[in-house]
């Protein structure tokens, strides 16, 4: 598994809040196991006790993206690095069952945690994730969605590094909002026009007189 795999956890706890918008749909054990994905035995390790301790953790990880969006790099920095201290892991090199061609496992590098709870797991790989996509590509491949009231997280893995929204949908929606924008200020510059040249008419009409 790549390493680069590990920073969607980061993206997966912070997204379970959309605090614009009042939701938060990290309110059970289960909705806890959910965000583990494929790695079922970890989620596992879950508790009622987990839902709390989830929601501390998801406060800091947005910290790092919004310190990211506004372009403090050395606050996003040390707030990932506050993560990593209190959330270590161990890196092992893998191999799992895959083969190549000659028999030999397809070795790569794996983050192996040692926790005392399900938290602490997910988070110091969520948190070494984010570090290496930070490190690999540059914080400002950071960001919170720009489709109000989203404010989504997101990774920016495009190759001009021009993505500004969380999905398709959101840029759709703000692409859109822009459209409709624009229209109803066209309309109000032609109302303006169409106003000035009716006073300017009238005004005209009584100078005649």
């Amino acid at each position: 598994m790549e390493l680069a795999y590990y920073s969607d956890y980061a993206v997966r706890l912070v997204n379970s809040e959309e605090p614009a918008r009042g939701k938060d749909s990290l309110t059970s054990v289960e909705a806890v196991r959910n965000l583990f994905g494929v790695n079922q035995s970890a989620a596992r390790r879950a508790t009622d006790a987990d839902v709390t301790r989830f929601r501390s953790v998801r406060g800091r990880l947005r910290a790092v993206f919004e310190a990211a969006d506004t372009g403090d790099e050395t606050l996003a920095v040390d707030l990932l690095n506050s993560l990593l201290l209190e959330f270590p892991v161990s890196p092992q090199i893998s191999g799992h069952d895959f083969r190549d061609e000659d028999g030999r496992p397809l070795w790569h590098m794996h983050l192996a945690d040692h926790p005392s709870n399900a938290t602490a797991g997910y988070a110091a790989i969520a948190a070494m994730g984010l570090a290496f996509h930070l490190t690999e590509y540059g914080v400002d491949r950071l960001g919170l969605c720009e489709a109000a009231p989203c404010r989504n997280a997101y990774l920016d893995t495009s190759t001009n590094r021009s993505r500004r929204y969380c999905s398709d949908r959101c840029a759709t929606r703000a692409n859109v909002a822009a459209y409709r924008a624009r229209k109803r200020l066209e309309a109000d510059r032609s109302e303006k026009r169409g106003l000035a040249a009716d006073s300017a008419q009238r005004s005209s009409a009584t100078g005649e007189r």
